[in-house]
């Protein structure tokens, strides 16, 4: 659905296309991960969601664009977090407002965000099923197994918008700058190779 609204919009057909892999492999791997020159890694701080694929993404040449989470934290401090683009909120701060978190607050504030929340509902994508309207309530209202905005995605949305914008506008640069970020993610990758997994692996875990 997101596609076709996208890859039609007359306005930006031609300088933004949408593409799913279905059925994601590493012989679609080996054709995308080289080509990559951001790598999106936006699991909410806390929940472990990304993994060595971006290790695979950094090594190739990619710069990050995540949040402070799981393996993103190993690639800003091997490569630095001046050479990735980190947004949103941390463990800390997201533990500090978990009693008192309200989305609809963000919702009410943020125009833009509003804006793309409401087109789960406002018949800018079908919805035969009502699955998107109840993601639309999920964010706002809860449900049964989880408070409003389990996964604090209104939290981050703002500095995640301004985070990616950021780097855009970074990789659109006619100078080297950015280059240089991919060069010094290629060049301190070295920590996540197998020798060194293995070799820890042996030494800590199976005592060999």
């Amino acid at each position: 659905m997101i596609a076709d609204k996208v890859n039609q919009d007359p306005d930006t057909c031609d300088r933004l296309k949408v593409v799913f892999v279905p059925n994601y492999n590493c012989s679609w791997a080996e054709k995308i991960i080289p080509a990559a020159d951001i790598s999106e890694q936006i699991s909410p701080a806390g929940t472990e969601a990304s993994g060595t694929g971006n290790m695979k993404l950094m090594l190739n040449g990619a710069v990050t664009l995540g949040t402070f989470d799981g393996a993103n934290v190993e690639i800003v401090e091997e490569a630095g977090k001046e050479n990735n683009y980190i947004f949103g909120a941390t463990v800390e701060e997201i533990n500090a407002i978990r009693e008192t978190y309200d989305p609809k607050l963000i919702y009410q504030k943020n125009p833009d965000l509003r804006r793309a929340l409401d087109t789960l509902t406002d018949g800018t994508f079908p919805d035969p099923d009502g699955d998107l309207a109840e993601l639309h309530a999920a964010i706002l209202e809860g449900a049964s197994w989880h408070k409003p905005d389990h996964y604090y995605v209104m939290l981050d949305f703002e500095s995640y918008l301004n985070t990616k914008l950021q780097a855009i506008r970074d990789a659109g640069k006619a100078d080297d700058s950015f280059a240089k970020k991919c060069l010094m993610n290629i060049a301190h990758a070295g920590k996540f190779s197998s020798d060194r997994t293995i070799c820890q692996y042996a030494k800590e875990i199976w005592k060999v």
